[in-house]
């Protein structure tokens, strides 16, 4: 009973680690998709000065950079709050810094992608 008691508590942190790495996988996406409909469609432009050549010369590199940084950007949330757990003792200043600094950096490019993707609809709503 106790083993099987563990192996779910086990379960519920790693689905509770996969979330905030969902949630930027959606709202990156979103943020893609928005991109390319408002710009083949609807006339918008990128405005990322990194991306406006690309979106202009090739919309299929676009999407594949676009979505191949939010993939890696979401996946790093996971190697880090799996860095963390490992962690031995967890009541140590230096974890606590680090997983407020992790949450917190998870939490600022998330409400920045929220943004952006509320943008890209007021575009398309214009």
């Amino acid at each position: 009973m106790r083993f099987r008691g563990e192996k779910r508590g086990k379960m519920y942190a790693v689905k509770t680690n996969i979330l905030p790495s969902f949630v930027l996988l959606l709202m990156g996406t979103m943020d893609c998709v928005t991109t390319i409909i408002g710009v083949l469609f609807f006339g918008a432009t990128e405005t990322n000065p990194v991306l406006v050549g690309v979106v202009n010369s090739n919309i299929a590199v676009f999407t594949v950079l676009k979505l191949t940084a939010t993939f890696c950007i979401a996946g790093t949330y996971i190697l880090s709050k799996s860095m963390l757990d490992r962690t031995v003792d967890k009541t140590t200043h230096s974890f606590r810094i680090g997983n407020v600094f992790v949450k917190a950096t998870y939490a600022g490019l998330v409400l920045f992608l929220i943004a952006v993707v509320a943008n890209n609809f007021l575009v398309l709503m214009a």
